[in-house]
């Protein structure tokens, strides 16, 4: 419905609200909160090793390779996907396409919901790492940036899978640890499809600790997955403006 009556910043805020709502559940909430606490204990035991003979590089490689390749996409995953998702199952959805609002605006609540959310689940629980880890003075910084640009991007993309595809939990995953988790590693043009190779140059050019898959640049690191963001967006707008909500 082009040309809508709402304000567009009416629109966001309706649709924020309503979908913020329903993500916030006890289930979801505690059960991702508890994969993000694990990684925080995973790098205290690192820290607290003897056997350890880099303490700042094995903290890295525990933020990244269980924060950035499993915290950060997999909270964005099942917050995102459900934005519309949900809404669309339980008539939420049907009731915002009878006022006459614009799509857009749907799908930037239903992004900001999802970020609203999966922020404190990811920064929280990763920042505690870093802390646990005896490393925070090194790492801190570097690991917020790269939380926080991971998951603008990662719950855009998937905001985008909800509308795009059926069982987006299923496809997202299956992004997630395949391509990102097995694929990318065996090339370069595979890498650069890959988002958390954005989230680790951001960490290698911040600490000088070389990460697998790091070798961007720290403003390619910052702002392809920012792009990304912005065109998910505008794909699952034109989704949206083609579908049938029944």
């Amino acid at each position: 419905m082009s040309g809508g009556s709402v304000p567009p910043t009416t629109a966001v805020a309706l649709t924020y609200q309503l979908l913020l709502r329903q993500l916030v559940t006890r289930g979801r909430v505690a059960a991702l909160l508890t994969v993000g606490i694990a990684v925080a204990v995973v790098a205290w035991a690192v820290g607290a090793s003897d056997d350890v003979t880099d303490p700042l590089e094995a903290a890295i490689g525990v933020i990244a390779g269980l924060g950035f390749t499993v915290v950060v996409p997999v909270v964005s995953l099942v917050f995102a996907t459900a934005s519309l998702g949900d809404a669309r199952e339980d008539g939420t959805l049907v009731y915002l396409w009878l006022r006459p609002i614009d799509r857009w605006p749907v799908v930037v609540g239903a992004w900001l919901a999802a970020l609203t959310v999966s922020l404190p689940l990811t920064v929280g629980p990763l920042a505690l790492a870093t802390v646990l880890s005896g490393q925070s003075g090194e790492i801190l910084g570097a690991t917020m940036v790269a939380t926080v640009v991971g998951v603008v991007a990662y719950t855009a993309l998937f905001v985008l899978f909800g509308l795009a595809v059926r069982n987006a939990i299923v496809w997202g995953l299956g992004y997630v640890l395949i391509w990102e988790g097995v694929i990318s590693a065996f090339g370069t043009s595979a890498a650069r499809l890959a988002l958390s190779g954005y989230t680790r140059s951001i960490v290698t050019r911040m600490t000088d600790v070389e990460l697998e898959l790091g070798d961007q640049s720290l403003v390619a690191g910052i702002v392809v997955p920012l792009v990304v963001a912005v065109v998910a967006l505008v794909l699952a707008t034109r989704r949206l403006q083609s579908m049938d909500v029944d």
